[in-house]
């Protein structure tokens, strides 16, 4: 039985990590560590836990963390797991960070938009976590980065289109909405009930951090140089993520040449429905699951593809991917501890 300890348990994704977790058949839950929460009941800060898990959130000790787990969540803001990674990886602890701090090869790209990094060695080391595009790469990381959410919902439909060439790369618009978890459990104005009910508005446009990370990732899908548009929306729901994205056809390209390039490419994962109807996927069919759910309808007038997708910013976006990339680390079957069906409403 794996042991896994979970640095940065109480916030959103944290309390996500957990929550599958706890039920995974091959793994055993052994460290949760918070700051604000030490000493504190998991149940009494997430009274959903109650009677399901016991354990006690503690401070976080590099030596206790390495000693009681074998793979460790780093569910913490950026530049906090730059500090703690390379005592861990010095003990040849696996680690899945889930914040930026990983996601980038170059270290000078991460810089760009974040903070100083101090442990660039190791983050040119560190395999991108897009689960079903670098399998092979995962199964033997020591340092995984977890990617984003939106980058998630925005690379799994573009992946395949451009590594076969299908799609213009320089007429990519990405156009997102997300849920107000995606801005994580800290406290804000920005996020308070009566700012964001009944209200709809994009942020960040054109300058979003998440940016970087989708270009740096499809330039090397496409072999070369990939900008794209990029614009986030905020949406009053707690959680859920819809990407709407356009691109120009590279060519005489037909809806069958779209659905036999995507669904070859992703043929026996579990995890990426395809729509065959090209019906628009509903957030509410992913709520609390792994899967992302993508549908495509070709613009044949103006000879223009729109991809749609839809995830659960907190599962396939954060932890559910972070807890698939243990399972292919491990090297057990990709969908386990995963298999919660959709809720039908």
């Amino acid at each position: 039985m794996t042991k896994v300890g979970i640095a940065g348990a109480t916030g959103y994704a944290g309390a996500e990590l957990v929550r599958l977790l706890a039920g995974h058949p091959e793994v055993e839950l052994t460290v949760l560590t918070s700051r604000q929460w030490a000493g504190t009941p998991i149940h009494e800060i997430y009274p959903a836990f109650a009677g399901v898990v016991d354990m006690v959130c503690e401070i976080y000790d590099p030596d206790a963390m390495c000693d009681r787990a074998d793979i460790v969540f780093t569910a913490l803001p950026h530049k906090i797991p730059m500090e703690i990674v390379p005592a861990l990886a010095a003990r040849g602890t696996r680690v899945i960070d889930l914040s930026a701090d990983f996601r980038f090869s170059d270290p000078a790209v991460y810089e760009t938009v974040y903070t100083r990094h101090t442990a660039g060695d190791l983050a040119a080391s560190g395999v991108y976590g897009l689960c079903e595009v670098y399998t092979e790469e995962i199964r033997k990381a020591g340092i995984v980065g977890n990617p984003g959410c939106y980058p998630t919902s925005v690379l799994l439909p573009l992946a395949p289109l451009l590594h076969e060439k299908l799609i213009d790369p320089a007429t990519i618009i990405a156009d997102s909405k997300s849920g107000v978890s995606g801005a994580g459990r800290s406290p804000s104005v920005a996020s308070l009930y009566s700012e964001i009910s009944e209200s709809f508005k994009a942020y960040k446009v054109a300058s979003h951090r998440h940016e970087p990370e989708m270009e740096s990732v499809l330039s090397r899908i496409a072999n070369d140089p990939v900008d794209i548009t990029f614009v986030p929306h905020l949406v009053p729901m707690s959680r859920g993520m819809e990407t709407t994205i356009y691109a120009d056809l590279a060519g005489d390209i037909s809806d069958a040449d779209i659905h036999a390039c995507l669904s070859g490419y992703y043929n026996g994962r579990r995890f990426i429905r395809l729509s065959d109807s090209g019906r628009p996927p509903d957030t509410r069919n992913v709520r609390g699951t792994n899967y992302c759910d993508i549908a495509f309808v070709v613009d044949r007038s103006r000879r223009r593809l729109i991809l749609m997708s839809v995830i659960d910013n907190l599962v396939k976006g954060a932890a559910g991917q972070a807890v698939q990339n243990m399972n292919i680390m491990l090297q057990i079957p990709e969908h386990t501890g995963l298999d919660q069906a959709p809720y039908p409403l």
